[in-house]
């Protein structure tokens, strides 16, 4: 492999402004409970992660708009109810946003777009809470007036001193009523907590807590907290509050402490000058036995309650996980998992343990997304980025063996990239996806609301390097709809979009018979019908409805003639690309969709095009269910034979190899047409895995194929794996619960993790280095373990570790894995005498946004994210462009910086 080692593509990350689990705890009783963790950023997108017991995968991005931001999230979680048969109906679970503006959003996750939006006649929002719902048990809850003690309301905190109530009923939003208006102009509702259901704490900007009633906007009780420190502002700003499991009430702000107050006599019981400047952020344990406060300082500390006659609480310790203001954070407890989701305007999640704080690593989520934002167009060497409203068009002019093999190297580097175009998209919604064709000519960008295709067309054969954009047509009646995913087939004749999340649609794309004619669009989509799994209807009721069926990956038969489609629930449906007519048109391998019935005289008429018709793949409904989410789907280069067909006597025959890998992980290769796992999927589980594989936690986002090799990546890892052999037994060791491997001759550490990161080893919280000075003389410092060489930076090969090559070998010269070629791993050596490496990994390359292949027309087909296709004469080497956006290559708003600090 060739890799272009990219770090110009650019992909501006967004601040993070709130985080919210949609289950801030989960008891035994609720074991089946969707949680879901939202996090919004500056730029009105909203990520939606699922936890997955500590593997947190990255699901879906519900993208905002032009101007928008997401400053505050709310979920509202609705209790379980038990049906008349005794099935147990999950609760339904809603999510509202706001924006610093006078307006409510609740989404539409299954739709992946806004659903409803609310304003009334106040200020700006600055903060939001949902009021907690009545529990059926407890009927000392009920008051005389049932209508509030009923009713679900959000409650919204404005920058003009109002407490605005939104009635969220009969699965509504709307404007209800203004409870409480503030005599001052300058106070402003900056944060919002409830203590029960008819008490709310509000954090306000003039040096005050105020406590109301719900059931009449009264005034409890004002908690005020003097003035600000000497050099300081007159009035302290109330960032954050929280109560500890309905009692006392905990404060952060803007002078870097952190105050308890007593919950039934509303009086300060402690405070904590912990913070060197504002307290942005509290997170507190379920028990209230924990708290957690983020700051400006970057600190993130931890407060726990002392034992003896009179408890009181004091810092534990205190550490820097962010490398910019902690400005929100989130906690969640449940299905054996307890942690704290950190963030700010670093745009990096830090997941922190919760109950075994300083036992336990954090992690660092990716701010990168798992679907990677990046195509190219192999035959004509085109990169295409795209984030927000913006397009970029980038090309990489020459191969990478033409700039190593000359001596101006690194010169030559410098000129082969171009910026070709750049392309901002009308309209005020975030792009959702975008497509180019595999000669890079057709170019399709979708947002919520629109779809637009664009002729890239180089301007002369003197001027290849300029390229004139010209519009290409989408009728009004199919790009109003949008579009969630895009995929072009390989042979650029088809066009496949994701409406609505979760309805396929398929377009016919004509050209002329000149070679500069521009491509055609077909006026009328073909709707691709899915299989009906046969769902219990009282599941999609409750809980996310039927969030699990979007659809997030779309992938290509490397000939075109057949499609594959995965959702989030793990079912994979597929169509081929027939030449005839098929009689029957239902009760092949499952029946229409209820709520697609209405459309199918439509679709008949519109099924075939010029002799060819999309038909559903006879065996798909025998491909297995996967146990997880995909994160990735790809066909392999192999074409089947025409003339192969499934026999009767069970024969193996010719078939498309679909790639598919789960967040579990779970890898496994299908046969779609056969509608069974290949030969060697079944002789590999995931437990043969190599154990560099299984004992990396980041999720895998995408594969590219070079012949019987695939190489799969992470955002911080590339790994080959050659499928031409079967991989090695893995040695007898003890395993960790989470599937990593524990080194020969340690003690295995019991239980597994809290959902962040693995075991603390002994004395890793001691110091590592003194450092020794003497006036006079240079500063010496002295390391206590040793030099300590960094895993990260250098590849790891399957071979003895005697006989391994320098990362800084000359032989790197001739291409990033040429070294490699025809050295023996350690997986092939133990399961065959063939001198192939078996596999191969690294963690060189970090942090990856995508990778995408590159080449002319005698290059071989690659799959992943930009499609395949394959050609007669096929080249050794895959070559490809490797996008890396650390970052410490972005700039960041202006930070605190404390005595003692500089910036490095």
């Amino acid at each position: 492999m060739d890799i272009h080692r990219c770090r110009f593509v650019p992909y501006p990350p967004s601040a993070i402004n709130a985080v919210a689990f949609s289950y801030p705890t989960v008891t035994k009783a609720q074991r089946g409970a969707p949680v879901r963790l939202a996090i919004g950023r500056a730029n009105g997108d909203i990520e939606i992660w699922n936890p997955l017991n500590g593997l947190w995968h990255q699901e879906t991005i519900l993208h905002g708009g032009k101007d928008r931001s997401i400053d505050g999230l709310v979920w509202v979680t609705e209790p379980d109810q038990v049906l008349q048969d005794g099935t147990k109906l999950v609760g339904k679970s809603r999510l509202f946003s706001i924006g610093y503006t006078s307006t409510v959003t609740e989404w539409d996750l299954e739709r992946g777009r806004p659903r409803k939006q609310a304003s009334g006649m106040h200020g700006d929002i600055w903060c939001l809470a949902a009021q907690p719902l009545v529990a059926p048990t407890k009927q000392g809850d009920r008051s005389v007036n049932g209508a509030v003690q009923s009713g679900k309301k959000l409650v919204a905190g404005t920058m003009d001193g109002s407490l605005v109530l939104y009635s969220i009923d009969d699965d509504d939003l709307r404007f209800d009523r203004i409870l409480v208006r503030s005599s001052s102009k300058k106070t402003k509702m900056v944060s919002i907590a409830f203590q029960n259901r008819n008490v709310v704490v509000v954090g306000c900007s003039d040096s005050a807590i105020r406590v109301y009633d719900m059931r009449n906007g009264n005034v409890l009780r004002k908690m005020t907290l003097g003035s600000d420190l000497s050099g300081g502002a007159k009035e302290i700003i109330v960032w954050s509050v929280k109560c500890l499991n309905g009692r006392d009430i905990v404060s952060g702000d803007s002078t870097g402490q952190v105050c308890i107050w007593d919950g039934k006599t509303y009086t300060q019981a402690q405070r904590l000058q912990t913070h060197n400047q504002d307290v942005l952020s509290l997170a507190t344990s379920a028990d209230g036995s924990t708290i957690v406060s983020g700051g400006m300082d970057r600190r993130t500390v931890l407060y726990r309650k002392t034992s003896g006659a009179v408890a009181r609480w004091s810092r534990v310790w205190h550490r820097r996980y962010h490398s910019h203001d902690v400005k929100t954070m989130a906690s969640f407890e449940g299905n054996g998992m307890s942690v704290i989701v950190s963030g700010g305007p670093d745009a990096t999640p830090i997941v922190l343990p919760l109950r075994e704080a300083g036992m336990e690593n954090h992690r660092t989520l990716s701010h990168l997304p798992q679907d990677p934002p990046l195509q190219s167009a192999p035959k004509s060497r085109l990169i295409v980025s795209w984030w927000e409203r913006e397009v970029h068009v980038w090309r990489l002019r020459r191969p990478l063996r033409d700039l190593v093999d000359t001596s101006d190297g690194e010169s030559n580097i410098e000129k082969n990239r171009k910026l070709l175009a750049r392309i901002l998209i009308k309209g005020e919604a975030n792009i959702t996806s975008a497509t180019i064709s595999h000669d890079g000519s057709l170019l399709v960008v979708s947002t919520t609301s629109d779809i637009k295709a664009f002729y890239l067309k180089p301007r002369s054969e003197a001027k290849k390097d300029e390229l004139k954009i010209s519009k290409v047509e989408v009728y009004e009646e199919v790009s109003k709809q949008g579009a969630t995913r895009l995929q072009i087939s390989p042979d650029g004749q088809w066009l496949c979009a994701v409406q609505e999340s979760n309805r396929v649609v398929m377009f016919s794309i004509s050209r002329e018979s000149t070679p500069d004619s521009k491509p055609v669009l077909h006026p009328k989509a073909i709707r691709l019908q899915r299989i009906d799994r046969k769902l219990q209807k009282h599941a999609s009721l409750g809980g996310l409805g039927q969030y699990d069926r979007t659809i997030t990956h779309i992938a290509f038969s490397p000939d075109s003639k057949m499609l594959a489609v995965a959702d989030l629930a793990g079912y994979i449906d597929t169509w081929v690309l027939s030449t005839t007519r098929p009689k029957l048109q239902n009760g092949v391998n499952g029946t229409h969709d209820d709520d697609l019935s209405s459309g199918s005289e439509d679709e008949e008429e519109g099924n075939e095009t010029e002799g060819l018709r999309w038909t559903r793949n006879p065996k798909g409904s025998l491909i297995p269910k996967l146990q997880a989410a995909p994160t990735v789907l790809s066909f392999s280069n192999h074409i089947p034979t025409p003339n192969s067909a499934p026999s009767n006597d069970g024969e193996v025959v010719d078939d498309y190899t679909l790639l598919t890998i789960t967040a579990r992980p779970q890898i496994l290769l299908i046969n779609p047409s056969l509608g069974s796992l290949t030969p060697w999927s079944r002789r590999n589980p995931i437990t043969r895995f190599p154990v560099e594989f299984r004992n990396i936690r980041d999720l895998v986002k995408g594969a590219l194929w070079s012949g019987d090799r695939v190489w799969f990546y992470g955002s911080t890892f590339l790994f080959m794996l050659d499928l031409s052999q079967d991989l090695a037994e893995p040695a007898q060791s003890h395993g960790s619960s989470n599937g990593e491997l524990v080194k020969q001759g340690t003690k295995r550490k019991r239980g597994p993790d809290t959902g962040a990161g693995s075991k603390m080893e002994i004395g890793a919280a001691g110091p590592t280095k003194v450092i020794h000075q003497v006036r006079g003389k240079p500063i010496e410092e002295i390391p206590l373990d040793g030099p300590v060489s960094d895993p990260m930076d250098e590849d790891e090969i399957s071979q003895p570790a005697e006989e391994s090559d320098s990362e800084d070998s000359d032989d790197d010269n001739l291409g990033e894995l040429a070294l490699l070629r025809g050295v023996q791993g350690k997986s092939a050596s133990e399961s065959q005498s063939s001198e192939r490496l078996g596999f191969w990994h690294t963690y060189k390359y970090r942090p990856i946004l995508g990778i995408v292949p590159l080449g002319g027309e005698e290059d071989i087909p690659t799959n992943g994210v930009a499609g395949t296709v394959t050609y007669d004469k096929p080249r050794e080497t895959l070559e490809v462009a490797l996008v890396e956006r650390p970052l410490w290559d972005v700039d960041m708003p202006d930070r605190y910086f404390g005595d003692g600090e500089w910036e490095k």
